[in-house]
């Protein structure tokens, strides 16, 4: 089936640089592009495409904005780029807490200097966005403007959504829920899954660490789960979220600011200790020593992913042994399957999101499958278990 996708940006040269790489593959077709953010929510409106890829920084109206609308109008998978800076880390993340599926840098030298590679992962990015679950994504809790009232607002500078303090609660994330009408199961995926949702009390237990792996959709559930949990939160934590360098730093910050429990980007030498999260840095492999040490090192190009989940739950399976408790959430692909895997050899427990929850079932999928996973939970209820198991 053919992929419809809108291009959204107020540069001529990579609106054309962008359809030109979505058009050669013969299964996308570009129906339309717009160069600012109220021409996209008008040729969103008109023309109901399957994905659109957004700019932030745009005339008229900005990215986030046209998200927000888009959500509440006609919701459909947007693709966000953005710069490799702390800034565009920040504008990105506000992206997808406003309902856009995932992002990709804005590096013109990477188009330049590897077309091919750019091309496959764009390409690839929009078919698995245009097959994601909408039921999963974000709902935008902001009154949205209607378009003829951007004009108002267009002389006015962007300002970032307000930010809750470690203190209070984060109301708009916690409200967040999923939408209404996913894909059917398959009759295997029915049984699969029956078989192995745990509805009953999770396995309480004195576990040493907890560890989460995620990716696409990755920041969102991970917000909607690490602000649910108590500042006396009684295992160390440690998240390996797929994410550039240049913005989990950007990340942790947000989720610490967010958070009731402490988070912060992972450095070598860090202690664990309960009510710390740790992310690990883009870029790089987190492992954990037999100290109960965390170790940061530079990522191997040999690895697809930096950092790794694999990595991290497998040094984790060989210092705590039975005492580590697994949750893999959103994602593509398949990484935290083997780690998970050495997990469960050495005795440990392994929780997967469900299909229903999750933007894309690819990570939890694979676990599922693997036959690892002890225990299978909505995202909502993910946070109330976690507290359970641990306490």
């Amino acid at each position: 089936m053919t992929v419809k996708v809108l291009v959204v940006d107020d540069s001529g040269f990579f609106r054309r640089r962008l359809t030109e790489i979505l058009s050669s593959d013969a299964n996308i077709q570009v129906i339309g592009t717009a160069s600012n953010g109220r021409e996209a929510v008008e040729q969103t409106l008109a023309l109901q495409p399957d994905v659109i890829t957004m700019d932030y920084e745009m005339p008229v109206m900005d990215g986030i904005t046209a998200v927000r609308n888009i959500m509440q109008r006609s919701p459909t998978p947007v693709l966000m780029f953005s710069s490799l800076t702390h800034e565009g880390a920040r504008v990105t993340l506000d992206a997808l807490d406003a309902g856009a599926v995932d992002y990709l840098p804005k590096n013109f030298e990477d188009i330049s200097r590897n077309p091919q590679k750019v091309k496959q992962m764009l390409c690839d990015k929009i078919h698995v966005l245009a097959a994601s679950n909408r039921r999963a994504w974000p709902k935008s809790t902001t009154t949205t403007a209607s378009v003829s009232d951007v004009a108002i607002a267009a002389s006015r500078p962007a300002v970032a959504p307000p930010v809750t303090t470690r203190n209070e609660p984060a109301t708009a994330l916690n409200t967040l829920r999923t939408r209404a009408l996913t894909p059917a199961k398959t009759p295997l995926a029915q049984a699969e899954t029956s078989a192995l949702i745990t509805p009953s009390s999770p396995k309480r237990k004195a576990y040493r660490l907890l560890a989460i792996g995620t990716s696409t959709g990755g920041p969102v559930a991970l917000q909607r789960v690490l602000t649910q949990l108590p500042a006396s939160f009684p295992a160390p934590i440690v998240i390996v979220q797929h994410m550039p360098a240049a913005f989990t730093h950007a990340f942790a910050e947000r989720l610490n600011k967010l958070c009731k429990i402490e988070v912060k980007e992972a450095e070598d030498g860090d202690l664990l200790r309960p009510g710390l999260a740790l992310l690990a840095p883009g870029g790089k492999q987190m492992m954990i020593d037999s100290r109960g040490t965390v170790r940061v090192l530079p990522g191997d190009d040999r690895l697809n992913y930096k950092p790794s989940v694999d990595i991290t739950f497998g040094s984790a399976a060989k210092v705590f042994n039975d005492k580590v408790l697994a949750v893999v959430l959103t994602g593509m692909g398949a990484d935290g399957r083997e780690g998970a895997r050495m997990l469960k050899q050495s005795g440990s427990q392994v929780w997967a999101q469900d299909e229903a929850s999750c933007v894309i079932y690819g990570m939890p999928m694979a676990v599922v499958k693997a036959g690892l996973a002890d225990a299978i939970y909505s995202l909502d209820d993910m946070a109330g278990y976690l507290v359970e198991a641990c306490s």
